[in-house]
C-alpha cells in the first residue's frame, strides 16, 4: 500500500506573501514548489528545476503566513517548478480551503494523471501551453512532453464543463510564452486557432523576458527581427485574449 503524502512534505522553494499578478483580478499568496521534469530553454526560474534541491521554507511557515493574512488575501496559488510533481500538493490545497482561501494552480500539464487528482481541489488554473504538440520537444527539452500538455488541456476543459453549473466553477487561463526561436507569428496564429477549436475561451500571450533566464539563449536567425509582431493573433476566437 502506498502511503498518502502529507502537506508538511511539500518541498517549497519560496513564497510571495502578496501578489496581484499570479491570478487575474485576485490578491494572492503564491507558493513556489521545487522540481520540474522539463527543461524549457527560456525558463525564467531554472533553479526550481531540480527536484532534489532543498526547499527554502516549510509548510508550517506557509500556514503561519496564511493565518496572519486571513481577510487580506483572496486565494493561494501553487506554482513552480511543476506543482503536480509533488504528491503532497492535494493535502496542502485542502488545508488552504479549510482556512477559507480559494486555490489557484500554475501548471504546464506535465503529469495529466496527477493533475486530474488535483483539479477537484482547484478554483482556477493557469495552464501553460507552450506550442503545438509536435513542437514541444524543442521548447521543453523532453520527448512526449507535447502529448502530456495537450492531454492536460483536455482534462481541464472537460472538468470546466462538468463544473460550469455548480457552485464551484473552474476558471481557466491558457498561457503561452512566445520566444522568436520557438515560434513565429504564423505558428502563433495556428496555435491560437488550435486552442480555440479545443474550447479555450481565455488565452494570455506572454512576451519572453530574459529576467532570470539562462545564458546563452538560442539565437534568432538573421533577418527575422519582425517574426513576432503579434499582429496575426486570432483575437475574434476568444472571449478574452491578452498580450503581456
Amino acid at each position: 500500500m502506498v502511503r498518502a503524502a502529507a502537506a508538511c512534505e511539500l518541498n517549497i522553494a519560496g513564497v510571495t506573501a502578496f501578489s496581484t499578478v499570479d491570478w487575474p483580478d485576485m490578491m494572492t499568496a503564491t507558493v513556489f514548489l521545487q522540481g520540474c521534469p522539463w527543461n524549457c530553454f527560456y525558463c525564467h526560474n531554472p533553479a526550481l528545476i531540480d527536484p532534489r534541491a532543498e526547499g527554502a521554507t516549510t509548510w508550517a511557515e506557509v500556514m503561519d503566513l496564511l493565518c496572519d493574512r486571513l481577510g487580506l488575501l483572496d486565494g493561494v496559488v501553487f506554482s513552480g517548478g511543476e506543482p503536480t510533481l509533488q504528491r503532497a500538493l492535494v493535502p496542502a490545497m485542502d488545508l488552504v480551503h479549510r482556512l477559507g482561501f480559494k486555490v489557484g494552480l500554475h501548471t504546464a500539464g506535465a503529469y495529466p494523471g496527477l493533475l486530474a487528482q488535483a483539479l477537484p481541489h482547484v478554483d482556477w488554473v493557469g495552464l501553460d501551453i507552450k506550442a503545438l504538440p509536435q513542437d514541444y520537444g524543442f521548447v521543453a527539452g523532453r520527448p512526449h512532453s507535447g502529448e502530456n500538455a495537450w492531454r492536460s488541456l483536455e482534462l481541464v476543459l472537460g472538468n470546466q464543463v462538468l463544473r460550469a453549473a455548480t457552485d464551484r466553477p473552474l476558471d481557466l487561463e491558457v498561457r503561452t510564452t512566445v520566444h522568436p526561436a520557438a515560434i513565429d507569428d504564423e505558428g502563433l496564429h495556428d496555435l491560437g486557432c488550435r486552442l480555440a477549436d479545443a474550447g479555450v475561451d481565455c488565452w494570455a500571450v506572454q512576451r519572453f523576458r530574459d529576467t532570470g533566464a539562462r545564458s546563452p539563449l538560442p539565437r534568432v536567425e538573421a533577418g527575422d527581427p519582425a517574426r513576432l509582431r503579434l499582429d496575426r493573433l486570432p483575437t475574434d476566437r476568444f472571449a478574452s485574449l491578452v498580450v503581456r
